[in-house]
């Protein structure tokens, strides 16, 4: 790269979008971090860069309608500027490798999951005219401490990838074959990191996977998300540690006494339930039952009263009777989960499920989610009440999105991007403060207070 930055000074900025989860937002900040390094200038605008880099989600359906949706948006852009180098990232290229390079004619580069910490150096062939190969597939790694990254987020929260790649089969999932089978990083690796975090002023550290209660299975019976925890409680003070993405069957009472005895590990669990029909369930490889999950919440309450549990469905799988959707409702109105998010099934190229009998119209499949979500609403506001009258501690994000005369933050009950807010009403405080907010008012899925 020093080559290109002594003859073309000119062409060092880039604008990169990124698509998807979090997981993939943290694979973009490995990309930024690699860049910079590189000698890059990051710009807001596509407009103003030489380099569009795209880092895509082809996780299901809409994300791969979205994501081919901005490659032509970007594409325009290249038509008005056509010395402009457009290069995809991520899951869409992982999944689709065989029929991009043919489809989209106007990207310049493809480049699959693994080429994060690599990008600088795979793109540099394109501004000396030498690509051979459109396509780029890196062989299967996994992210360390040692790789650039700068954090896109504000600069007080932060994501942590802990784990990369799924052993879980899921029949609706393409996740294993577009990322791999599970791979875990080093506790000492993901300690020094959270570390470095910290000296950035990180104060909430949310730990994602595409299962986080698999952490560890492939590196030892020692090796697992409690004794990660036990590591990070005690080589570091970040005051919120949050857990996203825990599989049902493997929340451990272990875990659970830890969560218990460690205020520092929020009292929230992100556990994605995706139905509660045992036949439904056992069509989509799920690893529980019903009853499970009903004797989970009761332990996990149990163990932390001051809880709140998020949670998702799947509705319209093939097969789905109206008697087992109905079953979510009954089990939302007995249960009452805190944060509850719905999706229609998609019957997504390759995975098991594609070839299930019994595939429901998509209007149907609408029909079914919308009807949950509006059970969720009747419930939401009702569960939202229990924070009226109590002093919670509130991480503030900043200027409210909806006037600038209120500030915005959030509980320890809410996370980020995917839950509601606090609406803080009274009091001076700057984005990174935790304070202590009085809840004088509960919204559908916000609270009310002022800094006390």
């Amino acid at each position: 790269m020093t080559d290109i930055l002594e003859k073309r000074t000119e062409m060092l900025r880039f604008n990169l979008i990124s698509l998807g989860c979090a997981k993939n937002l943290v694979d973009s900040e490995v990309m930024l971090g690699s860049m910079n390094e590189n000698g890059w200038e990051h710009v807001e605008f596509p407009e103003d860069a030489d380099l569009l880099l795209l880092n895509t989600c082809g996780f299901i359906q809409s994300a791969v309608e979205e994501a081919i949706d901005e490659i032509l948006q970007l594409a325009k852009i290249k038509e008005q500027f056509p010395e402009k180098k457009l290069v995809v990232t991520g899951c869409l290229v992982q999944r689709y490798k065989d029929k991009l390079g043919e489809d989209l004619p106007e990207v310049d580069l493809f480049v699959g999951t693994e080429g994060a910490g690599d990008i600088a150096q795979l793109i540099a062939p394109l501004f000396k005219g030498e690509i051979c190969n459109r396509v780029v597939l890196p062989e299967r790694v996994l992210m360390d401490s040692s790789l650039p990254r700068i954090v896109s987020a504000p600069h007080f929260r932060a994501w942590l990838k802990i784990t990369e790649g799924c052993n879980n089969r899921c029949a609706y999932c393409m996740i294993p074959s577009i990322r791999g089978n599970l791979r875990s990083r080093q506790i000492d690796d993901l300690v020094y990191e959270s570390e470095r975090l910290e000296q950035q002023g990180v104060k909430e550290l949310s730990l994602i996977a595409q299962d986080s209660t698999a952490y560890g299975d492939d590196l030892g019976r020692d090796v697992n998300i409690v004794s990660f925890l036990r590591e990070l409680l005690k080589k570091t003070s970040i005051p919120w540690i949050r857990l996203l993405y825990l599989y049902p069957s493997g929340i451990s009472d272990d875990l659970l006494q830890l969560m218990a005895d460690n205020p520092r590990i929020v009292p929230y669990l992100d556990i994605p339930f995706q139905h509660v029909s045992d036949r439904v369930l056992h069509q989509m490889n799920r690893r529980y039952s019903s009853g499970a999950l009903y004797n989970l919440l009761a332990k996990v309450r149990d163990y932390v009263p001051d809880v709140a549990i998020r949670t998702t469905f799947l509705v319209g799988f093939p097969g789905e009777t109206e008697q087992e959707f109905l079953e979510i409702e009954s089990f939302l109105r007995q249960v009452r989960i805190d944060h509850v998010g719905v999706f229609t099934y998609a019957n997504e190229e390759g995975s098991p499920s594609e070839g299930f009998a019994g595939q429901l119209p998509e209007g149907e499949k609408q029909m079914r989610c919308d009807h949950l979500l509006s059970v969720q609403v009747d419930l939401s506001k009702e569960i939202q009440k229990k924070y009226i009258g109590k002093v919670e501690s509130v991480l503030v994000e900043g200027v409210n999105r909806e006037t600038d005369l209120l500030l915005e933050g959030r509980s320890r009950f809410q996370a980020p991007e995917v839950d509601g807010c606090v609406h803080i009403n009274e009091g001076i405080a700057n984005p990174g403060d935790i304070v202590q907010v009085k809840i004088c008012e509960t919204q559908i899925y916000d609270l009310v207070g002022g800094i006390v």
